[in-house]
């Protein structure tokens, strides 16, 4: 059975105020920790078996079956590893540590997952969503849950992007992000080194004359996506082969970054499963 913790009822208990510090991105970072908040992001994490420390929840609410039958057995959890402790806590601690106005009755204290770069490069048909500078919480979370819906390999948070456990990027999310791999580096580095070894490494622009809907997404490859107000960084921009646009019959002056992002992935998704159809045919 997992571990159920006494309860605690004070803000001013000193693991509460351990808990509080983890809204806060450089508390994350130094710890490695983050807090995941409700019973949906809390559920899919225990269904993926991420890392889950404590699971906290409202002492005087009834938890959903779907979380419910994790804290009664263990022989729900992929390994007894990640068999998180469970705490029941007052309403104002569940408050105290909420990022929302209407908390829900329950979070997890969750730790990081470092992806090795490695990863990136290895897979021999990668297809790669590479943030830079997108600023926005929304669209990043959006962005992770286009590619991890797409099948994609991984994500790369480059520097100027929203964190990615930030409550508003995570609820973005909606769970993907237990589902695709995140990985946060220099771009300046991750690029070359990507072009070096063969992928394929294209950006949207206005600019561009040639639709994503020639481009041949087939191979190894990373899509590039820039900052919502200014787009790619120079440096950036200067790393990109290929600039594509996404053509528009209506009316509208552009797509923002999450829209774009999500347009590129699936057609890259297309592409693949349509070639990989007719070459079996």
């Amino acid at each position: 059975m997992p571990k159920v913790e006494a309860y605690i009822e004070s803000v001013a208990n000193p693991r509460v105020k351990g808990w509080v510090k983890l809204t806060e991105r450089k508390y994350r970072e130094r710890e490695g920790r983050f807090l995941l908040e409700g019973v949906h992001l809390v559920a899919e994490a225990l269904q993926a078996g991420w890392p889950l420390e404590h699971v906290v929840y409202d002492a005087g609410a009834d938890l959903p079956e779907e979380l419910l039958r994790y804290k009664e057995s263990d022989e729900e959890y992929d390994s007894l590893e990640n068999v998180p402790s469970w705490i029941p806590v007052s309403p104002e601690i569940i408050s105290k540590c909420s990022a929302t106005d209407t908390p829900q009755p329950v979070f997890a204290v969750a730790r990081k997952r470092i992806v090795d770069t490695d990863r990136l490069f290895s897979e021999e048909r990668s297809l790669v969503a590479v943030l830079d500078g997108v600023q926005d919480p929304g669209n990043v979370g959006t962005i992770v849950r286009g590619a991890a819906a797409c099948g994609a390999t991984a994500v790369v948070l480059g520097r100027g992007t929203a964190d990615l456990y930030n409550s508003k990027t995570l609820r973005a999310t909606m769970g993907a992000l237990f589902h695709v791999s995140v990985v946060e580096g220099d771009l300046k580095e991750l690029l070359p080194e990507a072009k070096s070894r063969g992928i394929a490494v294209a950006g949207t622009s206005l600019q561009a004359a040639r639709s994503c809907y020639e481009y041949d997404f087939s191979g190894p490859t990373w899509l590039v996506f820039g900052n919502e107000g200014s787009g790619l960084s120079t440096a950036v921009s200067d790393l990109v082969d290929s600039n594509l646009i996404i053509p528009m019959t209506g009316r509208a002056e552009s797509l923002n970054v999450a829209m774009a992002a999500t347009v590129l992935l699936f057609e890259a998704q297309r592409q693949r499963l349509f070639n990989a159809d007719n070459n079996q045919s």
